[in-house]
């Protein structure tokens, strides 16, 4: 409350940081006029003029406008496109090891190429990282001739490159690689036996793109490097014919409460326990009995390094916790896992600590061999080993303390280029799970009718599956975009600003590619039609855990000034709601005496949503 005043009565701090950037944007701007003189030979020509004043002694700091001016202005001449000066501002951000904090549509790609061409002259190894491999090969071609016409080598990695492609790409001054690629790339490198082996220069100097994404989501995730381990698979087979014959039970968080409270035993008459909140299992005293007895075996604990009772939870969890074509796919006989994130598939990514084998027992699939871990990092320890960072995103706000505790790194926010008229209503909330359903379907038919193009954001394939399905039955004509289909992609998101348009699509859709309204290629009579109509609506079907995620979803929409609108549609039943005491909610509703159908709109239960979200 006392920092929303002050920041009021003073600023924020990233207007604050802006307004100190403010001579150096103007100093760029004065050379403009100056630098377009220049042929092509002799803006060219400017790298090697730079390189030498650096070895004389100067700094980058001095050489910066000069530089940014160059790079702007050879933008212009290879693809057409000059910096706005909030993207002159963004790249000083990266410059200085900061996050820089842009809305959608602001070009965060072309911001890269100023600190990235900058930092190169000095020689240091530049590695702009993306979240997969379409990415990573779309900006290095489409940003690539900017650095070639002044003079420097562009790398690109792609998982299938074998060693020697590696080496060459990682010699360039530039390279646009994966975060999964570099990290394998480092581990790699660590268990070679001859130093000629190693593909990777040094790690100088990171741009993370979708820097939330890979330093905050993915920030504790394990790359591994793993050798087959002696292993007997066939105890997963008989423990998934065990589980069906369990009786369980989910419990709340407010059930676990209210028994502490009048000493209820939860446990009672069940065999296990589910606390879907936190992601666990627990097999009761009866549970333990009944194991025993099936398995006939005289005491789980026979085995002291307790395997039995290990696997028989991870069994559970495959049962309970994980489903398929929310958490994971079956793709050619393989359990793959989907990213909760991003949506994504992340083939060759494998849960530890046996849950993987348990899923494919479930799924009566071939039960892979346990594998022993030979090399690990997490993302985290592997980003703070450069000796600068930065990054960009579209949504860094809400975890600025998060940035700056693990990565002392500062975020800042980017003003867009054109303000922000995207109107953004409130949450609508049904108490089932079907009234809500049948509302998105109502407004997604309205949408339709007028012509008005509708992105509509799922938490997974399931459920985007599932919304298709009464579209199809509707006469709806729409795309689905989720894991299953990412190939398609590019070509989905490129159209899903046309008139008329229906897309369907889970978290994946929310990043990397623009929404042009009108469709792509741009067409100026169909984009006039589009705005008229109101822009692209987005509609969320449920609020994920991360408000930032949501706030991705919303980002689609409104870019570059256009106009644009969003809404959330929510109901009891939906997982946030139903982990974060959507009771007290729910009796609100009954004291309101609201009927099937009826829908709730209150800036209380909105602010109850974004507490109960990260």
């Amino acid at each position: 409350m006392l920092k929303n005043i002050w920041e009021k009565i003073f600023g924020t701090k990233s207007e604050h940081d802006i307004k100190k950037l403010t001579p150096l944007i103007e100093e760029i701007n004065s050379r403009e006029a100056e630098i377009q003189k220049l042929s092509d030979g002799q803006l060219s020509q400017k790298t090697a003029e730079f390189r030498q004043r650096l070895k004389n002694g100067q700094t980058l700091e001095d050489i910066l406008p000069e530089a940014f001016a160059v790079v702007r202005e050879a933008s212009r001449r290879t693809i057409g496109l000059r910096h706005f000066d909030v993207q002159l501002i963004g790249g000083i951000v990266l410059h200085q090891g900061k996050i820089a904090e842009m809305l959608t549509g602001e070009g965060k790609t072309l911001v890269a190429v100023l600190p990235a061409y900058l930092n190169a002259l000095a020689g240091s190894s530049v590695h702009i990282v993306t979240v997969n491999d379409y990415l990573a090969k779309r900006d290095r071609y489409w940003m690539g001739p900017i650095y070639e016409f002044l003079g420097l080598k562009v790398g690109l990695i792609q998982q299938s490159m074998n060693t020697s492609e590696r080496q060459s790409a990682y010699q360039s001054d530039v390279v646009y690689v994966t975060n999964n690629e570099i990290g394998f790339d480092y581990l790699r490198d660590n268990m070679v036996v001859d130093k000629s082996e190693r593909v990777l220069r040094s790690l100088d100097y990171a741009i993370v793109d979708e820097v939330d994404s890979i330093l905050i989501d993915e920030a504790r995730t394990p790359l591994i490097i793993s050798g087959p381990a002696e292993e007997y698979t066939n105890k997963y087979s008989i423990i998934n014919r065990l589980v069906p014959q369990l009786r369980g039970r989910k419990i709340t968080e407010s059930e676990e409460i209210q028994a502490k409270y009048t000493g209820t035993d939860l446990s009672k008459g069940y065999d296990y326990l589910v606390d879907e909140k936190n992601h666990s299992v627990m097999l009761t005293d009866e549970g333990i009995k009944k194991c025993e007895r099936l398995l006939g075996l005289k005491s789980l604990y026979d085995d002291v390094s307790g395997e039995w009772v290990h696997h028989i939870t991870q069994a559970i969890r495959a049962h309970e916790l994980f489903h398929r074509d929310t958490h994971y796919v079956v793709k050619d006989g393989q359990v793959i896992i989907v990213d909760e994130f991003t949506g994504r598939l992340m083939p060759g990514r494998r849960w530890s600590d046996g849950l993987h084998q348990a899923i494919e027992a479930k799924e009566h699939l071939k039960i892979a061999e346990e594998n022993q871990t030979l090399a690990t990092i997490t993302f985290q320890n592997f980003f703070r080993m450069y000796k600068k960072l930065s990054g960009m995103t579209g949504t860094a706000m809400t975890e600025a303390p998060e940035f700056w505790q693990i990565y002392k790194l500062d975020v800042v926010a980017i003003p867009p280029n054109k303000p922000l008229i995207r109107q953004d209503w409130p949450d609508v909330i049904y108490r089932t799970e079907r009234e809500k359903i049948n509302a998105i379907i109502r407004e997604i038919d309205e949408l339709y009718r007028r012509g008005q193009p509708v992105l509509v954001g799922t938490r997974s394939i399931e459920k985007s599956e599932k919304l298709s399905s009464i579209l199809r039955q509707k006469g709806i004509p729409h795309q689905v975009l989720n894991a299953k289909y990412h190939e398609q992609e590019a070509q989905i998101i490129a159209q899903a600003g046309r008139k008329g348009s229906v897309t369907i699509a889970t978290n994946m859709a929310g990043r990397g590619t623009d929404i042009v309204l009108g469709g792509n290629p741009p067409d100026p009579e169909n984009a006039r039609i589009v705005k008229e109509l109101g822009g692209l609506h987005i509609l969320g079907t449920e609020r994920h855990e991360a408000r930032r995620i949501d706030n991705q979803l919303r980002g689609r929409s409104g870019r570059q000034g256009d106009p644009g609108s969003s809404r959330f549609y929510l109901s009891l039943e939906d997982e946030l709601m139903r982990l974060f005491g959507s009771e007290r909610i729910s009796n609100l509703m009954l004291k309101m005496g609201m009927t099937e159908g009826e829908e709730i709109q209150h800036p209380w239960i909105s602010r109850a949503i974004e507490n109960a979200q990260k």
